[in-house]
């Protein structure tokens, strides 16, 4: 007979017993608790080793993210980039995208290119076959993000969205708010699309990992 788990434990304790993170990532980290007011944005330790265990297990040659805030992610996700590989992060405020620029400077990291701007204008200017998409932007246009970036993606290829939890308000029967709309407009709408498959993740606010499967 099992327990009910208590799952803010259990994130505590997979986090102690998941590889640490690099001193850059933990600068990332620290300046953004200390500096960002919205600082809970950040993906955080634990799901910034599964990017990262995803990004090497995948070896992708391009990664488009939505969303880059102070640059976390796109070092997690850009680990495992081929040697040719390129990742596309865009941010719609400029302050935080000039401070993640800076840490991808600190680090030199070669691939990263940063754009700023309105996402569906970036989107529609670039001209790449996806091997991951990383979506975690403003959650009122998630579906519609997905439905723009799906036949970029290629047969075999995965997107990842964040916050598909969204804070448990999901989980309610009366769902309320807009972004909780949101996102539980687009949960039903990948549940249904008979192009991929998923699986929703309970890590930290909800990851669901979309695979596009070949016709």
């Amino acid at each position: 007979m099992t327990g009910e788990i208590d799952y803010d434990k259990a994130h505590a304790y997979a986090e102690r017993f998941s590889t640490p993170d690099d001193e850059l990532l933990q600068e990332v980290i620290a300046y953004t608790a200390a500096h960002h007011p919205k600082a809970h944005m950040l993906s955080g330790h634990l799901q910034g080793r599964f990017l990262r265990m995803l990004s090497h297990m995948i070896r992708p040659r391009r990664v488009l993210e939505l969303g880059t805030f102070t640059g976390y992610s796109a070092l997690c996700l850009a680990e495992g980039l081929t040697h040719d590989g390129e990742l596309h992060t865009v941010e719609l405020r400029p302050d935080d995208a000039a401070v993640a620029q800076g840490f991808f400077k600190k680090k030199n990291v070669k691939g990263i290119i940063s754009h700023i701007g309105e996402a569906f204008e970036i989107i529609g200017e670039l001209r790449e076959s996806w091997d991951l998409v990383f979506i975690d932007a403003d959650k009122v246009n998630y579906t519609a993000y997905f439905k723009a970036l799906l036949p970029q993606v290629r047969p075999g290829g995965f997107i990842l969205a964040d916050n598909t939890l969204f804070h448990g308000q999901v989980l309610t029967d009366d769902i309320r708010g807009k972004n909780a709309k949101a996102i539980q407009e687009f949960n039903d709408f990948v549940r249904d699309c008979p192009e991929v498959e998923q699986v929703l993740l309970p890590v930290r606010d909800g990851l669901t990992l979309i695979r596009k499967v070949a016709p």
